[in-house]
């Protein structure tokens, strides 16, 4: 037999429930055979003593580039999308992204944030973290509803990023949280039209009504009831905070009467974001949202903010500069571990990293092929290693769910959130013959994340090897380097599903 075969490991396929000794043969970029005896390889790899699993799929990774893909190969994942925020236009970054090559598989929803910067502010620039702080400084596309002719223009936006192969709508309406109801249902529907779903960072987060986290999740169920699209909350922990319980009571009723709504969520208390987030300039924020500005720290000098005045400040100086919001205290606060559980453990979620690009002291954006990065690169660790924390933790260490469904919430569920719109994703996700022979083979009783706030960039361990599209990426532990394996995730150009 030619190809590759991963000789003797623990196979773990979260779609047939398969967990035993096997073999898993591979050729022309898919598995075509598991079983025991299917003959010699070109290359076999030795698995024994380790667990072999469907690649990670992570559907909120912001980082795209060959810097952040290296860092989360050894994370485990082969397949990084970004559907939060999406990208536009669509063709052009697929295109880019074919021409310089990626490790992992990648893939992009189609921007509403940047449809809205066009359509109503005149701003027509590529999608990026830099160009999302210089379109902040007028902060029309962020307070106001759209007139007729800009709504019409926004939807005709997203309409052709669709058609162009965007996997679906992300729409950060708390970005955005001036748009209005109609603007927001009228986007719904053009989802449910095409069969796509949208990923939606909730318009709004504060604890206390007007404007809660609460009001932000009924209204996203009335989205899904009124249109019927598929409304997938994104990060659903930091998007919650303090508030989870309530929330997540609201979409376990939405869910049980059949409304189409999936979840995920990461396994930090820290999120991140950039500082001109309209949520932080509330007038109120810290009493809204039960924080304090010092929980603010900006990413690459670790300052924290210590009052309205100064985070006004910051905003002015750099509004697209990255920070961390420490909202939940899950080392010093039962109740805040509770709540993060509660997220990440959420019945049929996904773990999802929100994975930020990788930043260097100036406030660039690091894009470089250095490897190990530069020590002053920073990020986030959830970067670094949000799939292999979730294993560690809440599989190893706590056993707070079974191996088979914390590789599932890392694979399949992922994958069939994605499976009825985009076709390229019904064969990831799961290990079978025919299936994209994405794969990671790992080590259980070592496997952990190293990344700190204080060492963003201290790639995770316990990952042995790690296959994308058919191809070694990591072998025995070591990164190929010039590996650039990755294929495009997207739909058909101009298909409904």
């Amino acid at each position: 037999m030619s190809g590759l075969l991963i000789a003797g490991g623990r196979v773990v396929d979260p779609e047939s429930g398969h967990d035993g000794i096997a073999d898993v043969a591979v050729a022309d970029g898919k598995i075509v055979a598991i079983g025991s005896g299917l003959g010699s390889a070109d290359r076999v790899i030795d698995a024994r003593g380790l667990i072999v699993a469907p690649g990670f799929i992570d559907l909120h990774a912001h980082g795209q580039s060959i810097p952040a893909d290296r860092m989360q190969a050894f994370d485990g994942v082969t397949t990084t999308l970004d559907l939060e925020a999406g990208v536009l236009p669509v063709a052009s970054w697929y295109r880019r992204q074919a021409e310089q090559g990626r490790i992992l598989n990648y893939g992009a929803a189609t921007n509403w944030a940047f449809a809205r910067i066009g359509a109503m502010i005149g701003i027509n620039e590529e999608s990026s973290l830099e160009a999302f702080g210089r379109a902040m400084r007028d902060p029309r596309w962020m307070d106001n509803i759209s007139s007729p002719s800009e709504q019409q223009n926004i939807l005709e936006r997203i309409a052709a990023g669709l058609d162009e192969g965007g996997i679906g709508i992300g729409i950060l309406n708390a970005y955005a949280p001036g748009a209005g109801v109609q603007e927001l249902t009228a986007l719904c529907q053009l989802a449910a039209e095409r069969g796509v779903p949208t990923f939606t960072h909730i318009a709004y987060m504060a604890n206390t009504d007007p404007k809660s986290a609460a009001e932000a999740y009924i209204r996203l169920i009335g989205y899904a009831g009124a249109t019927g699209a598929h409304m997938h909350i994104c990060h659903f922990n930091s998007s919650s905070k303090t508030d989870v319980e309530r929330c997540a009571r609201l979409i376990k009723q939405a869910q049980a009467q059949g409304l189409p709504i999936t979840v995920e969520a990461y396994p930090y208390g820290t999120g991140s974001t950039v500082i001109a987030a309209a949520f932080f300039s509330d007038p109120e924020f810290e009493r809204r949202n039960d924080t304090r500005y010092e929980q603010i720290q900006l990413v690459t000098s670790g300052r924290r903010i210590q009052d309205r005045e100064d985070l006004l400040s910051a905003q002015s100086e750099d509004p697209s500069q990255l920070v961390l919001w420490h909202v939940l205290d899950t080392e010093n606060n039962a109740r805040h571990r509770d709540m993060l559980d509660l997220s990440v453990l959420y019945p049929g979620g996904a773990i999802a990293s929100d994975a930020m690009p990788w930043s260097m002291p100036d406030g660039s954006t690091y894009t470089g092929d250095a490897w190990p990065l530069p020590d002053e690169a920073t990020s986030h660790p959830r970067s670094s290693g949000t799939f292999t924390r979730f294993l560690r933790h809440w599989v190893r260490e706590r056993q707070a769910v079974s191996l088979q469904e914390g590789i599932a919430k890392c694979t399949l569920i992922p994958a069939e959130i994605l499976a009825a719109s985009t076709p390229a994703m019904r064969d990831k996700g799961r290990l079978k013959a025919g299936a994209d022979a994405d794969v990671v083979v790992f080590d259980l009783d070592t496997l952990t994340d190293r990344a700190e706030f204080s060492a963003m960039n201290r790639p995770a361990e316990g990952v042995r090897h790690l296959i994308v599209s058919g191809a070694p990426v990591i072998a025995n532990g070591i990164m190929d380097v010039a590996a650039r394996p990755g294929q495009p995730v997207r739909r058909p150009f101009g298909a409904a599903a």
